[in-house]
């Protein structure tokens, strides 16, 4: 199949609310230049509702721009002034509010305005897409569907793509590929029906929930012990989750159903439980409002109490033997113990499970073609590990298929309504080596053939699908496999450790991994099988060391560490750092000193080794120096300032574009949206770089540094804070050692030094400032709480 791509160089996005204004940060953060349309403003300057939306974006957390200048960039339009900038845009998403009434005159106020190729696209989450299809004008339709992203835009993967009877393939297939590769998500086709799939079911599990949480008279804080990371779903749960919804938004949710649903089986159960309605009548719409099945009083947690109307503190646990019972590793054990539990929380989880799983299989005709594409919509829409029927299938089909039928029959079931014939013709499951099942084509079918997936060399998979290519392995140690995939030269050096920590067997490995990269390959990717890409050294090798007093083996580590940089900088093939998740402390010095680093948006990038009271010591300062000493503009010290501040706060970006902006990641590296794709662009890289006649830069000889005096006005601005109790006199300690480093040490400013001064000058601070007993108490709080530690 050959899809014709869509290029999209302007969009609008009709609506600057909530899911309006964080869509448009998100096509922005692609480089999608976008014009964001509301309302004229009754006073001020006309587009001003545009303009406090595009302003209020820099509030929010989690933030929707990857970068907070990029707000600018956003075109602030209304409807009275600014229709002319829609002439020459690509894409246009309306994101105004749920009423049809609304949408479609708003769809006739801007026709005559767009471009004959203009895609259309409605981000309704709940309104028929052909009832709106039916009210364009004719010769729109074939460029009109449904885009359903899930709040918020930049973070949830998923995206439903709605087509109606009119819309054109082709425009589907360029679409699919726009979303997928441009804005990173995960496109799931869905039917034109109510709440399509990701809030059908989604919505449905919590309604069943909040059923049986009623039906066992269990209290909100226990149901979200029992629904969150206990069975695999997010820690918001069932009633933290409707919190930060907004309470009144999901009784609208629900009404959505109960008014547009009235055949479904389930229909008696669309209605706000009266808990739920008397919240809402007193204002407490959850987070928003400041209280609803939760409320912070100073620091404590408190839930509502259903039976007394009052909150009360927040425990939230599983009791004994159901936390057991959670506990045991096999499914199908697992969920014979919850059916045959007598205790009401393990009764309330056999029901939810149950009703779920009847619900899910008794509506997939009706709104998805394949059970993958449920399963998907829940994993990424919803955040939950497997999806519904990847669980049941887990679980045991046959056996757990016999026993809703046990319960319909003795009237358990919140429907009696009997389950499709096809759950019970004998299968194990519905997803296999063939595909996932479609009920209308009574077969399982195959993943889609759209070559924007060629780019996804290990895909994301559901459950019972064969697992993709393990490659070939080259050579491997206890922290480190190198090996190819396809057969090709190009290696992936790939990390064994927790976390992908480093240790000796990960340098170690790395370093050998990379000579054998240069004798039989002719480029090399470091990447990791799973995020994240590198949570940094490990914490706990290094203070075992210190502890038991081996200083010549701790400073024989922090040396390897740095001859592990530079192996990696001066390879003799391009070696490529692919870079998703977190990538921390020795992470970032190894992508630092990559060739090129092609890194996910949502990579979460920084030097924090003075959080732990330690410096970058793996070659991450030096580059830094490096670096500075090599910008056309300004001295070294005023290069050099950006960087100070970044490391000494242990500062993260908080994506990769922002990493670029902090100088973490240079500017010609490279930033990919979808994760899934990172691996494919990297060896792309690593091969066009090979290609091109690939060689190392020279030793870097002559870094000219800010020398004492650079040291001395870092230091002045130190004791101002130390002044202030902004910092600790141990992060005074840590901070001007780091400002020593970056600048060369005791010597005259404008001084040259080449990388080996700078790399002995890290080694001494780290290990002078390891041996420190405020530091190693830092290393021990951090390893056991996973928080800094302030001393």
């Amino acid at each position: 199949m050959t899809a014709k791509p869509l290029r999209i160089r302007k969009a609008a996005v009709l609506g600057a609310g909530v899911m309006g204004a964080q869509i448009a940060a998100h096509l922005t953060n692609a480089d999608v230049e976008t014009v964001l349309f509301d309302l004229p403003a009754k006073d001020g300057p006309s587009n001003g509702v545009a303009l406090k939306a595009i302003g209020h974006l820099g509030k929010l957390k989690p933030a929707p721009l990857a970068e907070k200048s990029r707000g600018g960039q956003i075109i602030p339009a209304d409807y009275a002034q600014h229709l002319d900038q829609l002439a020459d845009c690509d894409l246009v998403i309306e994101a105004i509010a749920e009423r049809l009434d609304w949408k479609l005159d708003l769809y006739k106020k801007v026709a005559s305005h767009l471009p004959e190729h203009a895609v259309i696209a409605s981000n309704t989450s709940g309104l028929s897409i052909n009832a709106m299809a039916d009210a364009l004008p004719e010769a729109m339709r074939a460029r009109f569907c449904g885009v359903h992203f899930f709040n918020p835009p930049r973070y949830m993967h998923l995206v439903e793509l709605v087509p109606t009877a009119h819309t054109d393939a082709a425009v589907l297939e360029g679409l699919e590929g726009f979303l997928t590769t441009t804005l990173g998500k995960g496109v799931v086709y869905a039917k034109d029906t109510p709440n399509f799939i990701g809030n059908r079911i989604g919505v449905f599990s919590m309604l069943a929930a909040m059923h049986h949480t009623e039906q066992f008279g269990l209290g909100f804080d226990t149901v979200d012990a029992l629904t969150g990371p206990a069975i695999g779903r997010p820690k918001s749960a069932t009633y933290r989750t409707a919190d930060v919804v907004g309470l009144d938004t999901m009784a609208h949710v629900i009404k959505t159903m109960a008014d547009t649903l009235p055949d479904d089986p389930w229909h008696s159960y669309f209605k706000a439980p009266s808990w739920l309605a008397g919240l809402i009548d007193q204002g407490a719409l959850g987070q928003k409002s400041g209280a609803g099945f939760y409320k912070k009083e100073g620091k404590a947690i408190k839930v509502l109490d259903r039976d007394a109307g009052n909150y009360r503190d927040s425990e939230q646990k599983a009791c004994d033997e159901v936390a057991a019972i959670l506990a045991i590793k096999n499914p199908a054990e697992k969920f014979a113990k919850l059916r045959a539990s007598d205790d009401a929380q393990a009764k309330f989880l056999w029901a939810s499970f149950r009703d779920l799983f009847h619900y899910a299989s008794y509506h997939l005709s009706d709104i998805a073609e394949t059970a993958r594409d449920v399963d998907f919509a829940i994993r990424w829409g919803y955040g939950w590990k497997l999806g519904p029927f990847e669980t049941w299938q887990a679980a045991g089909w046959q056996q757990v298929t016999q026993w809703i039928e046990e319960d319909i029959a003795a009237g358990k079931a919140m429907s009696d309504a009997p389950l499709p014939e096809w759950v019970s013709d004998g299968r194990q499951g519905v997803h296999g080596k063939d595909g996932s099942f479609s009920p209308s084509k009574a077969k399982a079918l195959p993943r889609s053939s759209h070559p924007v997936y060629e780019r996804q060399l290990f895909p994301e998979t559901v459950l019972g699908e064969p697992a993709g290519d393990t490659g070939t392995t080259v050579w491997e140690n206890d922290g480190v496999r190198l090996w190819t995939r396809d057969g090709d030269d190009v290696g992936i050096i790939s990390f064994k450790t927790k976390m992908n920590t480093v240790n000796d067997h990960v340098l170690d490995g790395v370093q050998r991994a990379v000579e054998e990269a240069e004798a039989k390959l002719k480029a090399a990717v470091i990447w990791q099988t799973s995020e994240p890409f590198s949570a940094g050294a490990d914490l706990k090798g290094a203070l075992g060391l210190l502890q038991e007093g081996k200083l010549a083996q701790f400073e024989a580590m922090v040396a390897n560490f740095q001859a592990t940089s530079m192996k990696i900088k001066y390879s003799m093939v391009p070696v490529v750092a692919a870079v998703r998740g977190l990538c921390l402390g020795g992470g970032c010095e190894f992508q630092m000193h990559s060739a090129r680093t092609v890194a996910a948006l949502e990579s979460y990038i920084g030097l924090v080794e003075a959080g732990v009271g330690l410096l970058p010591a793996g070659g991450g300062l030096k580059e830094i120096a490096t670096r500075a000493s090599a910008s056309p503009v300004g001295d070294a010290f005023d290069n050099i300032k950006r960087y100070f501040e970044t490391v000494a706060m242990a500062k993260v970006a908080t994506s990769a574009l922002e990493a670029k902006q902090f100088g973490l990641l240079r500017e010609s590296d490279l930033v990919v949206f979808n994760a899934n794709e990172l691996l494919y662009v990297a060896k792309q890289q690593a091969g066009a770089l090979a290609e091109s006649g690939y060689r190392p830069a020279l030793p870097t000889r002559h870094i000219k540094v800010a020398g004492d005096v650079g040291t001395a006005t870092f230091k002045a601005m130190l004791v101002n804070m130390a002044e202030g109790y902004f910092i600790s006199p141990h992060d005074m300690e840590i901070a001007t050692r780091i400002a020593d480093t970056l600048c060369g040490g005791q010597i005259e400013r404008g001084s040259e030094v080449d990388e080996a001064w700078l790399l002995a000058l890290e080694r001494k601070h780290f290990v002078a400032l390891a041996q420190m007993e405020k530091t190693q108490a830092r290393i021990a709080h951090t390893m056991k709480t996973g928080k800094p530690l302030r001393n």
